[in-house]
């Protein structure tokens, strides 16, 4: 990749990172507006990544015994007030159906901001032994929520989404489902998405309404804010007696399921944008690429060029990688540029000295190193330049998260960090929400989450002094 800037349309991200993240979701064409304020459109290209970011993780899932299926989108409002945490939590973000047709509806239907309660009445019916347990299930969906400030991927009123819901026999069943899909979030992240990952415990005030224990993987940014990437929910049995879930146990008694729930969105589409993207727009990871590899043809005019283009497009694609090959009357430059622009990791360029020569040119998104291959050996080196893009893009997220991760002993040392230097700020904390609300009040900033991986940076809280309970990150998150 060259240094200079080649889409005018994009603003640089150090003029102005908000709006060069939007530029490049339309310019890339990922989304476009929809005629409702805060509703998007997911054109075909931004589809494309987020059909491929869904194959891979449904493949995971599947593996793990999960099984797909689908619930309705309206929710009656009794049903959604039988879980008082739940509904106060939500209450803000729902939206409403109160007509049917041209008659006003007995009872309002809430469209559905999360999909707990639908899973609960239906497992309250169709639930009866252990033998039955456990239930795991997951659906790829979209929910409302009615969000008052939005932005492409990272915020919006409609947002697609997979969400987990499992039912367990036993607490220790569920808590262990929890963390696995934790894990399996964080390395989708950092083997597919190149976006290297913090796992943690969000405290009681960051956790999910109605959950008793929420775990999530935190992503920092190219301009060191943090990104909550996913999150995965334990809930005990505080919704199956709610909403009245039981089975008759081993003992031949009536018993509560132990819950669990875990989500993750199209907001992942946002993170690679932010991790990876330059001035010239997207860097994508190879996994999830619309076009992992461009063939560009150079000098297409002159004869057997096309031709020989083509073949390599044909012998890739054999290979079983996601070809593109552009014989447009397009420029050379306007293709480069383009290409470059919509994130694709490899270019190939073939023209009539590389014919000659028994030669192609491979160019990586990320780098823009050039290397000059041997016809013959086409498959085995595309498919390592692919791998070097994987790699390149994860070390270079990596040092960038290493690099801008500082450890601090009192909340004006934290707020100092961050005002010059951003990213993760590490503290030991003494558990108090007080404490947490001081934090955001004096530095502003949040808790991220409270690491698995735990140091001991000292004895005393960073905000009041007192004894502390555990290291915890914090930060200044989209």
């Amino acid at each position: 990749m060259a240094k200079e800037k080649k889409v005018e349309q994009i603003t640089d991200m150090e003029v102005d990172f908000a709006q060069w993240y939007t530029d490049i979701c339309r310019k890339a064409e990922l989304v476009e507006y929809a005629s409702v304020k805060g509703f998007t459109i997911l054109r075909p290209y931004g589809y494309a990544i987020w059909e491929n970011m869904q194959r891979i993780m449904d493949e995971a899932f599947k593996k793990t015994g999960h099984v797909n299926v689908a619930m309705p989108v309206l929710i009656p409002e009794s049903l959604l007030k039988k879980e008082g945490e739940l509904v106060n939590g939500f209450a803000p973000e729902v939206a409403w159906v109160t007509m049917g047709g041209s008659e006003e509806l007995e009872e309002r239907l809430a469209f559905r901001p999360t999909s707990e309660t639908m899973f609960c009445d239906h497992w309250s019916r169709v639930l009866h032994s252990y033998r039955e347990l456990p239930m795991l299930y997951n659906q790829w969906c979209s929910v409302i929520r009615w969000e008052k400030t939005t932005r492409p991927f990272l915020r919006s009123r409609e947002f697609w989404w997979q969400e987990g819901h499992t039912l367990h026999e036993t607490a220790e069943e569920a808590q262990a489902e929890t963390e696995q899909q934790l894990n399996c979030y964080a390395d989708f992240f950092e083997k597919v998405l190149a976006i290297p990952v913090v796992r943690g415990r969000k405290t009681d005030k960051e956790k999910f309404a109605g959950a008793e224990a929420t775990y999530t993987v935190e992503c920092m940014m190219k301009d060191r804010k943090a990104l909550q990437g996913a999150t995965s929910h334990y809930f005990g049995d505080k919704f199956s007696r709610a909403y009245d879930v039981t089975f008759t146990g081993r003992d031949n008694k009536l018993q509560y399921p132990f819950q669990t729930s875990w989500g993750s969105t199209t907001r992942m589409i946002g993170a690679v944008i932010m991790a990876h993207g330059d001035n010239n727009g997207l860097v994508l990871p190879p996994p999830i690429a619309p076009i992992q590899v461009i063939v560009l043809p150079v000098a297409q005019h002159k004869p057997g060029v096309l031709d020989a283009a083509a073949a390599l497009r044909d012998r890739l694609e054999a290979a079983g990688l996601r070809v593109k090959m552009d014989d447009s009357d397009n420029s050379m430059g306007w293709k480069c540029a383009q290409y470059e622009m919509k994130g694709v990791p490899l270019r190939v360029e073939i023209g009539p000295r590389d014919i000659e020569a028994g030669q192609c040119v491979l160019v990586r998104r990320n780098d823009g190193e050039k290397t000059v291959v041997a016809l013959d050996e086409l498959e085995q080196t595309v498919q390592e330049q692919l791998e070097l893009v994987q790699q390149g893009l994860f070390e270079k997220a990596k040092k960038n998260l290493d690099e801008h991760t500082y450890a601090a002993s009192s909340i004006e040392e934290a707020k100092a960090l961050q005002e010059e230097k951003g990213g993760f700020i590490k503290t030991m904390w003494c558990g108090d929400v007080a404490c947490e609300l001081k934090m955001k009040e004096q530095a502003g900033m949040s808790s991220r989450c409270m690491p698995l991986r735990q140091e001991t940076l000292g004895e005393t809280c960073a905000c009041c002094g007192r004894p502390a309970k555990t290291m915890i990150y914090w930060g200044i998150a989209y």
